[in-house]
């Protein structure tokens, strides 16, 4: 009798290894911190720990792999997915790469704490590449350890799910497991280190290349190296452009200027930040990728940023995201030029990632204030206007479009009391002493064109509050939240990490008697260290 599929064992799981069986690996074996030439990748073991126990899996990647429910809770699987056990077809590896850190060249920098375990093919043949970060030390670390903590990998494993419910491009994440083991970590980097509980995330994503795993052959001049990684990369992951040539190399980078712009659109749809965006965190295939200090606008405010380290620069800010995501594009296609020797068709894609992105976010806001299209004549004005006063005062952007929902055409007619600002409006604002009368006046002046706006579309309330609520999200993974579950995770307690998987799994949904999770950022988290600024090792 054959077994269902979501009842395989963990053992049953089938690998296809192409990247180490393809391309060129590091010939020393040994663990240490050391520059890796003419090679993608070294062959690693995760290291060994005391006490795991599983904090929590996602149901929807356990699908993705074709396992069920009880072998995700067995001990095999806390074992394997900690790092203490192999699975007999594993071989795991750290890849090489480089990168531009803060618009600087940084050099080799690679996996420091991130080891592939290898390639699962699924009952329908896709390629999932499963991830351990934090799973010890690889030639890759430099001067750090190779460990994460639970801070960060219940962020980064809650968010890599509450982004792929919310529709954006991402990896994703199978689980997060406790070591039992205390890691040292300074998390602002001013002398004040402590002990904190280890943990493992596992990370699935179809690849995980970077802009940087190119760079690095090309800075180092190891252009046949470069060319072998690149045809990989097509055959593997773009197939559908055609056998590797100079013309498909063409074609494969205006493939990812229209992913990476794609993404950054989305990222700006529900005012998600990365927070550091360097071309080692820039994926291949348009996925957002390594989550550390990332954060959702809460105050609407076009120039935040949630990293420390990018507080005084803020070249990583909400803002900017586009324009760094073309930075990073160009540095891309400077380290595989060598393979087309033409610079037009480089010239030509960057210029479609403007063109694209600023079609898509004409769209993205029509679609946000539940237009049916956008039209440059009445709406560039509109939404310049909107922008400019959700900047002015402090206003949560994802309360604001959840609720300018409930605008109903039948409210045209008032005559707009400027001292009576709509008790949604009101909902978004957390210093109600700014709005004064100046503000009270340009936001009612803005409800009258938006309405006026509405009439001419002239769709049915109720369709265009359908359309809005399935762009506008009610819950996003809002950092007081992530440190609500990290304080009670520290202390054992994994409830509030099971209990927000669920709830974001359904970001659009009003979800009756979770409304607690949907309000402003409370006064408490305004500075409190996880819940606005973060760091790197967050």
């Amino acid at each position: 009798m054959n077994m269902p599929l979501a009842s395989l064992p963990l053992e049953s799981l089938v690998f296809d290894n192409r990247f180490v069986r393809e391309l060129p690996g590091d010939p020393q074996t040994a663990n240490h911190r050391r520059q890796v030439e003419n090679a993608c990748y070294s062959l690693v073991l995760p290291t060994k720990v005391s006490s795991p126990r599983l904090v929590a899996y996602s149901r929807e990647v356990t699908d993705l792999l074709n396992l069920s429910e009880a072998t995700c809770e067995s001990p095999l699987f806390t074992e394997v997915f900690v790092g203490n056990r192999l699975l007999p077809a594993m071989v795991p590896f750290a890849m090489c790469y480089g990168g531009h850190q803060f618009g600087n060249w940084a050099g080799q920098l690679g996996d420091g704490r991130a080891i592939n375990l290898g390639e699962v093919v699924n009952h329908r043949g896709e390629r999932w590449v499963l991830q351990l970060k934090g799973a010890g030390p690889t030639p890759y670390s430099r001067r750090a350890d190779g460990l994460a903590v639970l801070r960060s990998s219940v962020r980064e494993f809650l968010c890599s799910e509450a982004m792929f419910h919310l529709g954006i491009p991402t990896t994703r994440a199978l689980s997060v497991v406790t070591t039992g083991e205390q890691v040292l970590r300074d998390m602002f980097y001013d002398g004040h280190p402590k002990n904190e509980p280890g943990a493992v995330v596992c990370r699935v994503a179809p690849s995980f290349l970077r802009f940087g795993n190119f760079e690095i052959l090309a800075a180092r001049g190891e252009t046949g190296l470069l060319q072998k990684l690149v045809d990989y990369t097509i055959r593997t992951d773009f197939p559908h452009l055609g056998p590797p040539s100079p013309e498909t190399y063409s074609r494969w980078f205006e493939e990812i200027c229209r992913t990476t712009s794609a993404m950054i659109l989305h990222w700006m749809r529900v005012g998600f930040v990365h927070g550091v965006m360097n071309t080692d965190n820039m994926s291949i295939l348009g996925l957002t990728i390594d989550y550390g200090p990332y954060g959702w606008l809460e105050g609407f405010d076009a120039d935040w940023t949630p990293n420390t380290t990018d507080a005084q620069g803020r070249r990583y800010c909400f803002g900017n995201q586009p324009h760094i995501g073309q930075w990073n594009l160009v540095k891309l296609a400077n380290a595989i030029y060598p393979l087309v020797n033409k610079d037009e068709p480089f010239k030509e894609a960057l210029a479609l990632y403007n063109q694209l992105f600023q079609q898509g976010w004409n769209k993205m806001m029509a679609d946000k204030l539940g237009l049916q299209a956008f039209n440059a004549a009445t709406d560039d004005l509109l939404i310049a206007e909107l922008l400019e006063l959700l900047q002015g005062v402090e206003t949560d952007m994802t309360i604001f479009f959840r609720n300018l929902a409930q605008v109903t055409m039948s409210e045209n007619g008032k005559n707009g009391n400027i001292q009576d600002l709509p008790d949604w409006l009101m909902e978004a604002c957390y210093q109600p002493q700014q709005l004064n009368e100046d503000y009270r006046k340009k936001m009612t002046g803005w409800l009258h064109a938006y309405l006026a706006r509405l009439q001419r579309d002239n769709l049915p309330d109720e369709v265009r509050q359908r359309r809005m609520n399935r762009v506008n999200p009610k819950y996003v993974f809002r950092n007081y939240l992530a440190q609500r579950a990290i304080d009670k995770a520290e202390t054992g307690d994994f409830s509030l990490v099971g209990e927000l998987l669920e709830l974001l799994r359904r970001p659009y949904d009003e979800q009756p008697g979770k409304e607690e999770f949907a309000v402003k950022r409370p006064e408490w988290a305004r500075n409190r260290a996880g819940c606005s600024m973060l760091s790197c090792s967050s």
